[in-house]
């Protein structure tokens, strides 16, 4: 077991849903092993804590095990599930599938085991996050069944102090020595995870769909050089990835990402077309990372290398 002490004995709660839980008010993280039965509830919470990054101070803290411990150049990769809840401040997270993107108070940021991610608050104004780390064979199925996917790991909450409530009763619980029953603790795991699919669910049921599939083509179309990441581009339209993919394709017939790529290459071969500009310059120009990398998305798509069209369409 590993901890940072830095929690007291707590002397006010707050009651929800007819509880009374002590608040965490300082600092803390601890690391536990799963009990003999516990896996039994579907769900095992092995890991804790909270932490108020101070504005202009370092971050992340340090002292975590060397598997959690991360830097914000490297980031990180988590062999285990975690919820990080920022209940105030705001700052910026990334991974493969968001990209870098803003993310601040009431949202909660979902780590995959697995998948590599890095996230800061801003330096100026600091934040307050609360996590836990949440395993067991309930937990692996919900992710393998894409009930939480890593193409979606941000979520804004929509009934934060009910989640507040329940992340910091699982914190009292591992405060105390001997830490606290695991069924309860296991309970109110399972009620975060709950919020979490609520929150999402919420999201992803916008006015209109199709006003969002419309929005999202025009914001392609204008993109020009500047890559746009598809789950980034969902969320700013208040629409979750996934939902949105599907729409988008019933109403296209093609996927957010093949669309954009379609567009990518009518503006090649224009470019192509009307001057005499060398593959490498278009590719500077369009955002491509090299020559050959826009090389090969045009022959894929068109069955031609750039150079060979270029030449019939002069021939022509």
């Amino acid at each position: 077991m590993r901890e940072c002490l830095g929690i007291d004995k707590l002397t006010f709660g707050i009651h929800l849903l007819g509880l009374a839980t002590p608040l965490p008010r300082a600092d803390f993280f601890r690391y536990q092993v799963a009990t003999p039965g516990s896996e039994s509830w579907g769900v095992v919470v092995t890991g804790g804590g909270r932490f108020t990054a101070q504005p202009r101070k370092p971050y992340p803290p340090q002292g975590h095990p060397r598997d959690h411990n991360f830097t914000w150049e490297g980031g990180r990769v988590l062999g285990a599930f975690q919820v990080v809840y920022l209940a105030d401040g705001s700052g910026e997270f990334e991974s493969k599938a968001t990209g870098r993107i803003p993310v601040g108070s009431g949202d909660a940021l979902m780590l995959f085991p697995g998948t590599w991610h890095r996230y800061r608050p801003l330096s100026t104004q600091g934040w307050t996050e609360l996590w836990v780390e949440i395993g067991g064979p309930l937990m692996e199925r919900l992710i393998s069944d894409s009930v939480f996917s890593k193409d979606e790991p941000v979520v804004t909450v929509s009934r934060r102090l009910e989640l507040e409530e329940r992340l910091n009763s699982i914190h009292s619980s591992m405060s105390e020595e001997p830490a606290g029953d695991a069924p309860e603790v296991a309970v109110h795991a399972l009620g975060i995870l709950s919020l979490l699919h609520h929150s999402r669910h919420e999201q992803g049921r916008p006015k209109s769909i199709v006003g969002a599939v419309e929005q999202a083509k025009r914001i392609m179309e204008e993109s020009g050089s500047r890559p746009l990441r598809m789950p980034a581009l969902a969320r700013s339209l208040g629409v979750a990835y996934s939902y949105f993919r599907r729409e988008f394709r019933k109403r296209t017939g093609i996927s957010p990402r093949q669309y954009l790529l379609r567009i990518r290459m009518q503006r090649v071969q224009r470019m192509l077309g009307s001057s005499n500009a060398s593959l490498k310059q278009v590719a500077d120009r369009l955002g491509f990372s090299s020559a050959f990398h826009l090389s090969s998305s045009f022959k894929a798509q068109f069955g031609l290398a750039p150079s060979q069209w270029r030449r019939r369409k002069l021939e022509r």
